[in-house]
């Protein structure tokens, strides 16, 4: 216990404390306190709104004490598929942390499911995480989908326009009858508008799709919805950003990247474009693509491998 009362200057939120040492993301700490999971000076504290003082008080989550405020770090990994976007997972499947042995202390921001895979940004800045991941910021996340059969015409502007999906976090099948009543938290939701564009026309097309939310297992849910199965998503671009690794692969962005995103998280628009940078052309992606992207356009890593490989998808993002 403190000796005095800490000044009223000095208190903050516990989820914001949480959330600047590292630990999680701001909306992952407030789970952490509803769930008995955070102490204060040795008490248990569940209460959202209880505050503390960073300097002074004892915190400790899962009985570890936290530290101070980390210096921020940010890095983006292509998440390759069969990875779960978690810190840990209770079936034992491997997780995104798995490209951080180093030590560094970051949480996804976002998820993208087990089967799918590209871009993802990590971090330990609990409030640019909270900011990108509001709904009301409504950052534009960048898909490449692949799906089973060719979807009409109609089928498309459908999902341009908003699908009915199911809240939980099972796919929907129209033409089959629920084995059990639905939970009490799912229902039925209006998906946001997205944009599409064929890159593929094929048996099994590939489209480019454009999203400002990202609700759980969305684009699957949604395609389902119009009776296609998805086979493949790989997410190419995150705001200002532009996948631009390997699968596997992870880098730390520099200050100009995290200058966009946090532009990008205010609503802001992007800084007109640099040496070595090219503003991508309206109506697209809207991201920014950086010189190390551009050089590697040649292989393309970002693009479905093999013959899977879609015509006009090095076009993406620009």
């Amino acid at each position: 216990m403190t000796d005095a009362p800490p000044e009223a200057g000095t208190l903050q939120r516990l989820q914001k404390i949480i959330a600047a040492a590292g630990i999680a993301s701001r909306r992952k700490a407030e789970e952490l306190i509803s769930s008995g999971r955070v102490q204060l000076n040795g008490q248990t504290v569940t209460e959202l709104g209880t505050k503390a003082d960073p300097d002074r008080d004892h915190i400790r989550v899962d009985g570890k004490l936290i530290r101070g405020p980390e210096r921020p770090r940010y890095f983006v990994l292509n998440k390759p598929k069969g990875y779960v976007t978690t810190a840990s997972d209770p079936e034992g499947r491997p997780t995104v942390m798995d490209f951080f042995k180093s030590g560094e202390r970051v949480f996804p921001v976002g998820r993208l499911d087990y089967s799918s895979e590209g871009l993802l940004l990590l971090t330990n800045d609990g409030d640019l995480a909270n900011a990108l991941t509001r709904a009301a910021a409504r950052v534009e996340k960048t898909y490449l989908v692949k799906v089973s059969g060719k979807p009409s015409d109609s089928a498309i502007t459908q999902l341009r326009h908003g699908v009915m999906i199911d809240r939980g976090t099972q796919i929907h099948n129209p033409t089959r009858k629920p084995e059990a009543p639905a939970r009490r938290n799912e229902g039925r939701v209006m998906t946001a508008p997205a944009r599409l564009r064929l890159l593929r026309d094929a048996e099994n097309p590939w489209y480019e799709m454009i999203l400002t939310e990202g609700r759980n297992r969305e684009i699957r849910k949604m395609f389902e919805e119009i009776g296609h199965h998805v086979e493949k998503i790989r997410r190419v671009g995150y705001g200002s950003l532009v996948l631009d690794l390997e699968p596997g692969r992870t880098r730390e962005l520099t200050p100009e990247e995290v200058t966009q995103l946090r532009r990008t998280a205010a609503g802001r628009p992007a800084r007109p474009e640099k040496a070595g940078r090219k503003t991508a052309r309206p109506g697209r992606t809207g991201a920014v693509r950086t010189s190390s992207a551009r050089s590697s356009e040649g292989r393309n890593p970002s693009a479905p491998r093999a013959k899977s490989r879609p015509p006009g998808e090095r076009r993406t993002g620009r």
